[in-house]
């Protein structure tokens, strides 16, 4: 079975072919980055048009690469929603069509879904697994329970960690985008403990997330320190101040997450429990080794994808449509994409 995959959600446009086998036929992304910098952020008709003018090309190289031709698809999947709607719509009409000229089925696939079952993919995880789902826009504790089946445990309260990375770097004068910029200038710290940032929810009961104070922190601790006549830190004060938001912000996982692990052990009777994290955030080696020493401390297995599959692409699109396909399910082409698509509004695929 091989599945086609389109994702248009945000500011990455992506094709890819996934195979049953779990094997990645061909990945294509195009990043916008160099079209957006400029603005510090996503814009969402500039990236609406760069989709409608690569997505074709991108579609073509990556049926080219996979040596694969209409014909040998089994269904055309797409992202349908949550995200940017402008470029959801592009992605989604342009599977639509090659669904109906090609004969095949068409399957909306809800962007978070496509990370929550990317560790499928990449480490044939099995069902029931918790999740942390950390992105620009997202920010939740998942019990992920099977296909169109999840329970959620925790979400922010205000703003995503992926939003209070890109809020930090810009506030720093770090670049755009701003997760790999604070990561990068945190390696350069020399005082990484010297500032006290505040750690929102932290100790507190249940699973939910808060960062806006935590960015409130940063930019009162930055608005102390001497700048220059244009405003801007020295680059080791760049650095503390990156490194002590990453710690933060880690702490803060790690807390909340720890409270969901014991939640899921509660409700599942699971022999193997496992705690994934996706998202673009999910690419974070400070998050990462912070989340793996917390499973290691109580006995769960730790799966992160790799980071290529982290950020948005599109082989987490066909994946995700490709268990939809083979349990029977597919969407009329009269399916309308949605800008808001909470994971817990699907219904579970028997």
């Amino acid at each position: 079975m091989i599945v086609l995959g389109i994702e248009t959600s945000c500011d990455e446009t992506a094709a890819a072919l996934v195979r049953d086998d779990r094997t990645i036929l061909s990945n294509i992304v195009h990043s916008q980055l160099d079209d957006h910098r400029a603005f510090g952020g996503v814009v969402p008709e500039i990236a609406a048009r760069a989709h409608i003018a690569h997505l074709d090309g991108i579609v073509e190289t990556a049926l080219n690469e996979a040596g694969v031709g209409f014909s040998d698809l089994d269904a055309v999947a797409a992202t349908a929603g949550p995200g940017l709607i402008g470029g959801v719509m592009v992605g989604a009409t342009m599977a639509k069509s090659m669904a109906l000229a090609s004969g095949k089925p068409f399957i909306a696939v809800n962007h978070l879904e496509g990370h929550s079952l990317t560790p499928r993919l990449t480490d044939d995880v099995e069902f029931p697994y918790l999740l942390l789902l950390v992105s620009g826009g997202h920010c939740q504790l998942l019990a992920v329970d099977g296909v169109g089946s999840y329970e959620r445990l925790g979400t922010t309260v205000d703003d995503a960690i992926g939003e209070a990375f890109d809020k930090t770097a810009k506030l720093l004068g770090l670049g755009f985008p701003g997760g790999p910029a604070v990561e990068a200038a945190a390696t350069s710290a020399t005082e990484p403990e010297r500032f006290p940032l505040s750690r929102p929810m932290k100790g507190r009961p249940g699973c939910d997330f808060s960062f806006a104070g935590l960015k409130t922190s940063v930019r009162q601790a930055a608005d102390r320190l001497p700048q220059d006549e244009n405003g801007a830190l020295t680059p080791n004060d760049q650095a503390d101040l990156a490194a002590a938001f990453q710690t933060a912000a880690a702490e803060v996982a790690v807390d909340r997450t720890r409270n969901a692990m014991q939640m899921f052990l509660e409700t599942r009777n699971s022999t193997k429990a496992t705690l994934v994290v996706a998202g673009g955030v999910a690419a974070n080696s400070k998050i990462r080794a912070a989340l793996t020493g917390l499973c290691d401390a109580n006995g769960f297995a730790f799966v992160a994808p790799p980071p290529k599959l982290c950020t948005d692409n599109a082989a987490m699109i066909a994946w995700a449509g490709l268990e939809r396909h083979r349990l029977g399910q597919s969407d009329g082409l009269d399916f309308k994409p949605r800008p808001r698509w909470p994971l817990t509004e699907l219904d579970p695929v028997a």
